[in-house]
């Protein structure tokens, strides 16, 4: 697979503007995201469950989430992350120009993030909270589908591997690793497990100053295919050496000092 150099661009962000919203109806179960009685819009993390264009819903991709915080939103189309300036006043919220990555996914993620881009570029967008939900209505109708979501932690989480980095560069699993590839960590046992494609895995896992170390990994004994056993070979190198670990939010990326490592999201 090609690899694609990430490119967002800084922007020159408009100051989030959020003025009051009028009160729901009565017998009504959503509000209008300036409302007291509803959570906000702004500082929410706020995954993206589905879109629905011309009367047809699809589900959205594993990562895909929207984000408004200081006059931005940013968040990720279901491949590509994306920035834009954002105004929120009352139940209206007006993005500028996005800027995005460019990196190359499988072809339904990048179906979605064509028609999720779209959306957003479309103008003015309504958004209504109803819960922990949140719906953002276009012009034309089209409507994105939202739920509130809180942060993953480190331990305990099923972390599944979606990318390779190496430097500025990261390159999406092979479809053969879709899905297989994951890890979780056990802090009272202090060890880390999971899949590295093919082949089951056990080891030491020691966590200091912001830094992830794997001991030496026991594994199952399986043959994949070719595209399985490559990615596992990549995995494998990640043991025995301090891995610099970052989250944010439900994403997380662990980083050798040569700037190679992966990315990987918190499974529902």
């Amino acid at each position: 697979m090609d690899k694609h150099r990430l490119t967002l661009t800084v922007l020159t962000l408009l100051p989030l503007a959020v003025a009051c919203g009028t009160e729901a109806g009565s017998g009504s179960g959503s509000s209008s995201v300036g409302s007291d009685t509803v959570p906000r819009v702004s500082g929410v993390h706020w995954r993206v469950e589905g879109l629905t264009t011309g009367g047809t819903t699809r589900n959205a991709p594993t990562g895909a989430y929207l984000r408004f915080d200081d006059g931005q939103a940013h968040g990720n189309y279901g491949c590509n992350s994306f920035g834009a300036s954002a105004t929120v006043r009352g139940d209206r919220i007006d993005l500028g120009p996005a800027q995005s990555t460019d990196m190359a996914c499988e072809k339904a993620p990048m179906a979605f993030e064509a028609a999720f881009s779209r959306t957003l570029a479309g103008g003015s967008l309504t958004a209504a909270v109803d819960r922990d939900r949140l719906t953002l209505t276009a012009k034309d109708g089209d409507r994105v589908h939202l739920i509130k979501e809180n942060d993953a932690t480190l331990y305990g989480t099923r972390w599944k591997v979606t990318s390779t980095v190496d430097g500025d560069v990261a390159v999406s699993l092979p479809a053969a690793a879709t899905d297989k590839v994951w890890f979780t960590l056990d802090k009272k046992a202090g060890t880390a497990s999971g899949s590295l494609g093919c082949n089951r895995f056990t080891a030491k896992a020691t966590v200091r100053d912001g830094h992830l170390t794997l001991g030496a990994p026991r594994t199952t004994r399986k043959m994949c295919d070719g595209s399985l056993m490559d990615t596992e070979k990549t995995m494998s190198k990640l043991f025995g050496r301090a891995l610099a670990y970052r989250i944010d939010h439900r994403s997380i990326t662990l980083t050798s000092g040569n700037g190679k490592g992966v990315n990987a999201v918190a499974e529902q």
